[in-house]
């Protein structure tokens, strides 16, 4: 195998672990920006294409919306929870709030601000900390789902990821206040939660 060969397959291995980030590794995205044509003829032959975008700095792959229905899933889809689809929507909301207002880059909000995004439309209980914890597993969660990354050095600080923008996308969003509606309806309602949302990360 020639050096680019393995070059190709460590890429084309990455991009089947999960999303590929420019700023996690710079000489790899940079082997995807020479090769994505290789990598969108290979990966097509598997039902899969390749989601690339440059000015963000990420890739994924993902099953080919009209692909034949006899083929099995190699991206599996999760179903996500209902704090959790709220989670991904309400930092979805921040994350457009944050582009049209600060020059910075990337958004970094600490546990306690998520939280509070989060703790208006969960239904309250007596216990605080059974609450805390609740909000800590949601959290958890949506960083295991790659759109949370926690900052090294820091306990409590997580950057929100670019990627969500690709999951939650405009069109979702314009629905955003009818769903914080419903959610808010259900929300005191514990025993009929709304339908979980589907995600394919």
């Amino acid at each position: 195998m020639t050096e680019t060969d393995s070059l190709f397959s460590l890429l084309l291995i990455a991009l089947f672990k999960g999303v590929l980030y420019r700023e996690d590794d710079g000489a790899q995205w940079q082997v995807l920006l020479d090769r994505q044509t290789a990598v969108r003829d290979y990966v097509a032959v598997l039902g899969l294409e390749l989601t690339l975008d440059e000015a963000e700095g990420y890739a994924y792959l993902q099953q080919r919306p009209n692909e034949d229905a006899d083929l099995p899933r190699l991206i599996p889809r999760r179903q996500l929870s209902y704090p959790v689809s709220l989670l991904l929507a309400l930092l979805r909301k921040r994350l457009a709030e944050f582009d049209a207002s600060a020059a910075d880059a990337r958004l970094i909000l600490s546990r306690e601000q998520i939280a509070d995004l989060l703790r208006l439309f969960l239904p309250e209980g007596s216990n605080e900390a059974r609450l805390a914890d609740r909000i800590d597993t949601h959290i958890a969660k949506v960083a295991e789902l790659g759109f949370l990354r926690k900052l090294r050095g820091s306990d409590d600080l997580y950057e929100v990821r670019r990627i969500l923008k690709a999951y939650v996308d405009a069109q979702w969003l314009n629905e955003f206040d009818q769903r914080l509606r419903d959610y808010r309806a259900q929300a005191g309602n514990a025993a009929t939660p709304p339908a979980a949302d589907e995600v394919t990360p």
